[in-house]
């Protein structure tokens, strides 16, 4: 029993010092990946249920009874969808389309990154402002099991026939990735009301940390070698990126103000509004897309992190040192 509680004593500690390098766990995926391309595309096979297993572990912290709480007051939820999956995809998509014109690809890649589902790591970032973590974790759950349909929707809608997409494809890879686990975990806490995620929750936390920057280096690994990084495009590309991501957390923000939520469920709006899942988003544009697709989300994952902590401390940060 002493040593149970000495070794997740342990995990416990290990998995607060990943949190505290969570802006530094991604981009070192990328450096990873462009510095050994030829060991990391190995795990490509594996990315899948390394993501599963992340998205497991955060998903055993639902239970249905908050879930059902929240679905009664739908009041947050509404402005989060409509900030995400409608204004989002709608300003990467004007924006890119002005910056990138007759370049089908990288649009492309840009819709798909503010089309994709919410980031898991969204609850990280709510749980240290000290947001509403039930309504993020509903929000995340919601939008996890619609991604499927609309991420290959919105990508039809925006760009129809102007680029080849394998929509039947988008939706069974965010199914084995992000659906069926989070039903799983979900499944898992219900089942045995609260036991094993109680038991296994401290070891997996810090695990599905780990996972996060061999994904990305996984992913990175076909594409980074190839991109030009003295090109101006990638510097623009990267630009871009960084404020569309600024604007999703700005609008966000907004829809908590307009639906006069309390702080608490604001953050969980801003944090869940704010990050997407970009590893995920990553996986299906090397898969499924040419690479210039991939190029808006790889970008990505070297700046989401950081900027996270940067418009949290910005528009949360009373509440956070409070």
């Amino acid at each position: 029993m002493a040593l149970s509680q000495k070794s997740r004593a342990a995990a416990d500690v290990c998995n607060k010092q990943l949190e505290h390098l969570m802006p530094a766990l991604t981009p070192l995926g990328i450096v990873m990946g462009f510095l050994l391309p030829g060991i990391f595309i190995q795990l490509r096979p594996m990315v899948a249920a390394l993501f599963g297993m992340i998205t497991f572990s955060g998903a055993l912290n639902l239970r249905t009874g908050a879930f059902v709480q929240c679905m009664r007051r739908p009041l947050p939820i509404l402005p989060a969808f409509i900030s995400m999956h409608i204004i989002m995809p709608l300003a990467a998509f004007g924006v890119s389309s002005l910056f990138f014109p007759g370049d089908a690809d990288t649009v492309t890649g840009f819709i798909l990154l503010y089309s994709g589902p919410a980031a898991v790591s969204g609850l990280l970032w709510v749980t240290l402002f000290r947001g509403d973590a039930a309504l993020c974790l509903t929000l995340l759950f919601l939008d996890t099991l619609l991604a499927p349909l609309v991420t290959p929707a919105t990508l039809l809608a925006l760009m129809g026939t102007r680029t080849a997409m394998h929509t039947g494809g988008i939706a069974r890879s965010l199914c084995v990735m992000v659906v069926l686990p989070a039903a799983a975990g979900v499944t898992v806490n219900e089942a045995s009301r609260g036991k094993v995620p109680a038991l296994i929750g401290p070891y997996l936390a810090p695990l599905s940390k780990l996972c996060l920057p061999l994904i990305i280096a996984a992913n990175a690994s076909p594409v980074v070698p190839k991109a030009r990084f003295g090109e101006p495009k990638v510097w623009a590309v990267a630009a871009l990126g960084i404020l569309l991501s600024a604007t999703g957390y700005l609008f966000a923000n907004l829809g908590g103000l307009a639906g006069r939520l309390p702080p608490e469920k604001r953050i969980a709006l801003f944090f869940t509004g704010g990050l997407r899942n970009i590893s995920a988003v990553t996986s299906i544009a090397v898969e499924f897309f040419p690479e210039a697709a991939a190029l808006p989300a790889l970008l990505g994952i070297v700046f989401q992190q950081s900027l996270a902590a940067l418009m949290g401390r910005l528009f949360m940060g009373a509440r956070h040192r409070r």
